[in-house]
């Protein structure tokens, strides 16, 4: 890992919160996920899990974390199961965690290798009485793709049929939404280098660069300030590009008088910042692009202003395409005459505005979390509106990550170039 090492109580804490929610007499069982192949014999960059991350710290592949409260024995109430380092696999892979090093990272002073590990689980299920298996359980997740984690749970209940069998998945869900303070210290690491990487990017930017330059310097950024990676695919969409939501082909010449969409964020100890940016490629914003991005920046400060304890998503999206609407009458994009007219299930302010306001941030980019229900203390948000028009072939989306607190949320990247005017002080001087 290059990130600095992570105080093992943001863990252990995590771990405690989850034992909270267990039945009596029950066992916890979280797999890590798979080392999975490409093409011949190579890998994809491996990915963690993100529920063993939450609740241990350590990356490693196969990593699995079990629990048993209630377990007879004291010393296998918290489990951490680790591949058994050799000499032959860390000659091609690496160095591996030994159990010293594992229990540092994540408070569990029982460490058990993989190899060893159904002699001890057969164990625990003569004694424990219902069991938590764990699975993908995300709203958007695609499952018509293979799944691991499913493989894991059929094989489990047919090798023990006879137990109580519980989804830690909903519990996951709850608990991974509301951040603490341990957590939040990470995640601002994240944002701090996403911040450096933009006020870098601000003086490198000039017509004639190419998106891909620009990702570089991202990249470069990120790498030596200890970011283990980029939390999501790089979007760097100058002109007419911007209004392609996930454009990741950065591959175009950035041309005087166009504006240019940066959407990127640093991992950093396994947490991610989520940063959107829309700047003016020769450093100036003409009136129009201006007067746009404004409307932008009014329905993005409207958003944090009522994202707070007790609205629900629902109430708040609607609240906040509401006021879109407002600044789309205000910049001439609709008429009272389109919204008059408007299908409902259609309005007219999704010709420019055709996404989601807000998704839980964390572990995951897309995190954990309600969907629906009213919104809680410690939950951290992205805040996103964007104007997107074919016409003008112009996209601008700005976008904060926030943190909410019991009266209101606190805004992570507070302390970035988000105006007209600071964005363009920012890159003049360069």
């Amino acid at each position: 890992m290059k990130y600095l090492p992570i105080p093992s109580k943001l863990f252990t804490q995590n771990r405690e919160r989850f034992i909270k929610k267990m039945k009596p007499n029950s066992v916890a069982i979280f797999p890590g996920n798979p080392v999975l192949p490409t093409n011949g014999d190579a890998i994809y960059t491996y990915r963690p899990n993100a529920d063993v991350v939450w609740l241990s710290g350590v990356v490693q592949e196969k990593s699995m974390v079990i629990l048993y409260p209630d377990n007879p024995d004291k010393n296998a109430r918290e489990v951490l199961v680790l591949i058994r380092p050799n000499e032959h696999l860390e000659k091609w892979e690496g160095h591996k965690l030994r159990k010293d090093e594992a229990t540092a990272i994540s408070g569990i002073k029982n460490v058990q290798w993989l190899d060893s590990i159904d002699a001890v689980l057969q164990v625990m299920m003569h004694h424990a009485e219902n069991v938590y298996l764990n699975t993908n359980e995300n709203d958007r997740l695609d499952t018509s793709l293979f799944r691991p984690d499913l493989l894991f749970v059929h094989d489990f209940m047919k090798r023990f049929p006879l137990h109580e069998y519980e989804r830690s998945a909903p519990i996951m869900k709850e608990l991974r939404a509301i951040k603490t303070k341990e957590e939040i210290a990470v995640t601002q690491e994240a944002v701090n280098i996403t911040h450096k990487a933009f006020e870098r990017v601000m003086k490198f930017i000039k017509p004639g660069v190419w998106e891909h330059e620009i990702e570089a310097e991202i990249t470069h950024e990120f790498l030596r300030n200890r970011a283990s990676r980029h939390a999501y695919d790089c979007i760097i969409a100058s002109g007419d590009r911007a209004r392609v939501l996930h454009y990741v082909e950065n591959n175009q010449q950035c041309k005087d008088g166009e504006l240019i969409l940066m959407d990127f964020g640093a991992e950093y100890g396994n947490y991610c910042a989520d940063l959107t940016r829309t700047i003016p490629v020769n450093g100036k914003f003409s009136k129009r692009q201006k007067e746009v991005y404004n409307a932008v920046l009014d329905v993005h400060n409207f958003a944090k202003k009522i994202l707070k304890p007790g609205i629900s998503i629902v109430d708040y999206t609607a609240k906040v395409c509401g006021e879109m609407e407002k600044q789309l009458l205000k910049i001439g994009l609709i008429t009272k005459n389109d919204i008059k007219n408007q299908d409902p299930e259609n309005p007219a302010y999704r010709k420019y505005f055709y996404h989601g306001v807000t998704h839980h941030l964390g572990i995951d980019v897309h995190d954990l979390g309600t969907r629906v229900l009213p919104v809680k203390e410690g939950m951290l948000f992205t805040i996103e509106p964007g104007i997107y028009i074919e016409e003008e072939q112009m996209g601008i989306r700005i976008e904060n990550n926030v943190w909410l607190t019991k009266t209101g949320s606190t805004d992570l990247f507070k302390n970035i170039p988000i105006t007209v005017e600071e964005i363009e002080a920012a890159m003049k001087r360069k």
